[in-house]
């Protein structure tokens, strides 16, 4: 400011401190107005003392209101006293503040956009509005912990200092109190929104998805509906007609099991969605029938075969009310439906057969519920003896007569084994194979007249009408030369045969040199084939090693001759008394093929122990292939051989023992299947299912200690076998079922854990420890609740099944050869009992699942043919009772339904199954325990 004098010039007189006004000058919207050398104004007009110097004074004006301004400074005792207007348009300063200058508020219905959507004003530090900001970036989110999700573009750029959301909205399943938004931009405090309240949503009718029935109840699930806070089960027996709702059920759930229900009534259900809102419209309309289960399958007995006719029975079926027999003339396929009787009735008598036809019959059994699976398959030949031969001729010879004869017109349906002639008198009986046959012992000068009898499987027919009379005479002329009698049986037919006459079997240990003849003597033994006995045995007893060995070998020619008259599943049984230390069935691989196609079963019986073995576990064309291709089967030769173990292995065997504290029962032996061919040999030492060996105990064994078979592994280890003691004549045998050949040996061991002694599960560990399927932790102790790891589990499995161990490269990524469990984990993978996950790898050390479990079980029943004995129900409907079932992952339900029809695994506690529960050391004891029972296996 500049103070001038009349004539226009400064005023260099006036100096000093001058009042001066200030005027014209704005408020801003913080209701500040500015300053003038740093003392702030009052409102307009404003004092204000200003010095002057030599009629000059220079002062700090600051404006706080952003827009034009025409300010004015006034000095007192001036002619005039006021400055030209200074017209000033200060700009806003930068952005200091945000402000919702418009608020929000809540959506007109739920899940739409705010009725109001927010803006939001930036400000300097006075309040105004900085129109020039075109840079901030404001981010709105939810400030309310409630569940809402809010919606629309939530983050946008100011333009002019302005920041105006148009899309935002709401959803929410439930209603909402105090909702509200927050504001954010960098270096700028939050702001936030007024609350507000979100309504519940418009509710959707349910849609019924699945019903299904069982014994008593109906289950259904169905569709969730977004904004449920409840279900309302409406159930009826009338279609369309409901009174209030049965049962109301938490939103978290999406199904009902309706029980108490009367099985053969029909029922009707709806639901409807329900919040504090309202109540939606109904679902759809279903409807089940609640029924008993359907029964399961019957088992079939061995059929009673006679003339035209089958008789049939089997064993009753808890819950059936009826059973349906089917026949067939091919295996597999039942074409008629003979008969259905009623629930008492557990035989019938199939007839109007043709004989000699072979026919194949299962039975189901049926109830309310439904019909059941195919009984077991049986099948035979109704048969009856043959008729009588015919046009009968006698001719006499000296002291013998020879007697022809045409065939019977009928064999009864079973081929004619032999004929019977009756010389009369003197009932002299000569039997013979075929016509003629020669009689002998005649006495020259009686007169004889005959009669003949067919026989065959199932009897003799009636007497032939009597031939001419003949008279044997003496012939001077005739040179006699005797005929040795045929020697007398000692034994019944199926009676064990002893050792052959002419030789010594000794008696001898393993390893000890025996005494034998220098040169191999044979001579023939029987064979029985479905007990009926043929001579189609050499038996040749010789020293190999310093030990004695008998060798049957069976004649093709006679065998096949017999086995073509059997029917399926026939039972060839060398039977051998000698006491060798080495007993060896020898047969030809033809013969094997031909017991194949039969079905028929091999057993070896000796005095030491006996072999059990299907025709088909040999499976010798796959063999035979080993060694070339066109290989005649009857150049390939089979031999089975049961034998004591050499003296080194028995030490080994006996200091086994003694180290591990058994107590050995029966003698070790050997079983072996060697097949050769051109002097090439294949051993077979793996079976695809179990095979059978019984080993006979030693007398006065304590039946009441835990007894079970071993086998004595290549590199000195010990591995269980599942066996059962058993009763046959008065004597126990260990019958151990494995799936190698092996050196297998007998013991007693007897495990007591001290921290088992009073929990549920004591005997079942006990047991399985003796058995040495599980292991304790050391001290005695066992850890019986103790959570299970997936590679424990999978050891577990494999020890109880008795597979030997397998190693070599691991399949899983997370299994290395050097962990302890590698060949258990190789084995199970090896038996396909487990698989690894998505990412290749097992996951060893992770607890194992229940439902884990389950499936395990389920693949080990595959093994122990468990599986095949189940009947064939939906998964659905054996996990239908659990109130859990939902919480199954889909790829295990059909091994936990197989696990749970086995009787192997049960619920938790009543219906609860806990698929998702892990499972512990006493529980996976008692699964393995129930897995061998149910197989038979111990």
């Amino acid at each position: 400011m500049t103070v001038k004098n009349s004539l226009g010039n400064t005023d260099t007189t006036f100096t000093g401190t001058k009042e001066v006004t200030v005027s014209g000058y704005g408020v801003a919207p913080d209701g500040t107005y500015g300053s003038v050398d740093g003392i702030a104004l009052a409102a307009s007009p404003s004092k204000i003392n200003v010095d002057f110097v030599a009629g000059v004074a220079q002062v700090n004006l600051k404006l706080n209101k952003a827009g034009a301004q025409a300010v004015v400074f006034s000095q007192a005792g001036v002619t005039s006293p006021a400055t030209t207007a200074l017209n000033i348009a200060p700009v806003a300063g930068s952005t200091a503040t945000m402000k919702l200058t418009t608020g929000v508020s809540a959506p007109q219905a739920n899940g739409g956009s705010f009725a109001q959507q927010p803006v939001i004003t930036l400000l300097d530090q006075f309040g105004n509005v900085n129109i020039g900001d075109n840079s901030t970036v404001v981010t709105v989110s939810k400030k309310d912990t409630g569940s809402w999700t809010l919606t629309g573009n939530t983050t946008l750029t100011a333009v002019a200092g302005l920041i105006s959301f148009t899309d935002l909205g709401a959803t929410n399943a439930a209603g909402i109190t105090g909702a509200q938004l927050a504001f954010d931009a960098t270096g700028l405090t939050e702001i936030t929104s007024a609350v507000i309240d979100l309504t519940w949503p418009e509710l959707a009718a349910p849609s019924i998805e699945s019903v299904t029935a069982g014994n008593g109840h109906i289950r259904i699930t169905w569709s969730p509906v977004y904004g449920t806070d409840s279900y309302a089960v409406y159930q009826s027996t009338a279609s369309g007609v409901y009174g209030a709702e049965i049962a109301t059920i938490s939103g978290s759930e999406n199904s009902y099991d309706a029980v108490g229900l009367i099985n053969g009534t029909a029922y009707y259900f709806i639901v409807k969605a329900v919040n504090p809102d309202g109540i939606s419209a109904a679902s759809n309309e279903v409807t089940r029938t609640p029924q008993v289960p359907a029964p399961g399958a019957p088992i079939l007995h061995s059929p009673v075969a006679s003339n035209g006719l089958i008789g049939l029975t089997w064993d009753p079926v808890k819950g059936a009310i009826g059973y349906t027999i089917y026949q067939g003339i091919t295996s597999g396929i039942y074409e008629t439906q003979v008969a259905t009787v009623s629930e008492s009735v557990y035989n019938y008598d199939v007839t109007g057969l043709t004989n000699g036809q072979s026919y194949y019959f299962v039975v189901k059994a049926s109830n309310p519920g439904g019909e059941s699976a195919a009984s077991n398959e049986v099948s035979t030949k109704p048969r009856t003896s043959p008729s009588a031969p015919t046009d009968l001729i006698a001719v006499a010879g000296d002291g013998e007569a020879t007697v022809t004869f045409a065939v019977p017109d009928s064999n009864g349906g079973t081929p004619i084994t032999n004929y019977e002639v009756t010389a009369s008198p003197g009932n002299i009986v000569t039997v013979g194979a075929t016509s003629p046959i020669k009689v002998t012992g005649l006495a020259n000068g009686t007169t004889y007249s005959f009669t003949v009898k067919a026989i065959n499987s199932a009897g003799s027919s009636v007497v032939s009408e009597v031939s001419n009379s003949v008279t044997p005479k003496s012939s001077t002329e005739v040179e006699v030369t005797p005929t040795p009698p045929t020697p007398t049986p000692t034994e019944s037919p199926t009676s064990t045969p002893t050792a052959p006459p002419s030789t010594t079997a000794p008696t001898a240990t393993a390893g000890s040199t025996a005494t034998a003849t220098a040169t191999p003597s044979s001579s023939m033994v029987e064979v029985l084939v479905n007990g009926k006995v043929e001579n189609a045995g050499t038996a040749t007893i010789s020293e190999q090693n310093g030990q004695t060995v008998t060798t049957i070998v069976v004649d093709q020619a006679k065998i096949e001759q017999r086995i073509e008259k059997e029917d399926q599943n026939a039972i060839i049984t060398i039977p051998v008394t000698a006491t060798s230390d080495v007993i060896i069935g020898e047969l030809n691989g033809q013969i094997i093929k031909d017991m194949e196609q039969k079905q028929a079963l091999l057993i070896i019986r000796t005095p030491k122990g006996t072999y059990t073995i299907s025709a088909a576990q040999i499976d010798i064309s796959a063999i035979s292939k080993q060694f070339g291709t066109d290989i005649a089967l009857q150049d390939v030769k089979v031999q089975i051989s049961i034998s004591v173990p050499t003296a080194d292995v028995l030490k080994r065997i006996e200091m086994l023992a003694a180290n591990e504290k058994l107590t050995l029962v029966a003698q070790p032996l050997d079983f072996t299947v060697k097949v050769t061919y051109a002097g090439n040999t294949v051993e077979l030492s793996k079976f695809k299912t179990y095979v059978e060996r019984t080993i006979p105990l030693v007398d006065g064994v304590d039946l009441k200690k835990i007894t079970t078979g071993l086998v004595l592994e290549t590199g000195g280890t010990i591995r269980h076998v599942p066996t059962q003691i058993v009763a046959i004549d008065g004597k126990h045998f260990a019958k151990i079922h494995s799936l190698t050949n092996s050196t297998y040996f007998v013991v007693q061991d007897s495990q007591n854990f001290k921290d088992v002694v009073n929990h549920w599960a004591k005997d079942i560990v006990n047991e399985m420890a003796s058995r040495k399927v599980i292991n304790g932790v050391g001290d005695d102790l066992f850890n019986p609740n103790q959570e299970i790891t997936r590679a424990e589990f999978a050891a577990i499995i494999v020890r109880g099944l008795g597979l030997k161990l397998e190693s070599g490269t691991t399949s899983f990524t997370d299994v290395k050869v050097s962990d302890w469990y590698n060949d258990a984990v190789q084995t199970a993978y090896s038996y396909k009992l487990i698989n690894g996950f998505e990412d290749g790898a097992f996951h060893p050390t992770d607890k194992i699942t229940r439902e884990q479990a389950m499936s395990i079980i389920a693949k080990a029943m595959v093994i122990t043919d468990l599986k095949t004995k189940l009947s064939s129900k939906e998964a659905s409907e054996l996990l239908s009772i659990y109130t859990d079932a939902i919480e199954a992952s889909g790829w295990a339900k059909s091994g936990i339904a197989d696990s749970l029809q086995a009787g192997i695994i049960t619920g938790r506690s009543g219906n609860v199954l806990a698929p998702q529960a892990f499972i512990t050391r006493a529980e996976v004891a008692a699964i393995i325990q129930r897995l061998l029972q149910q197989s038979d296996l111990i």
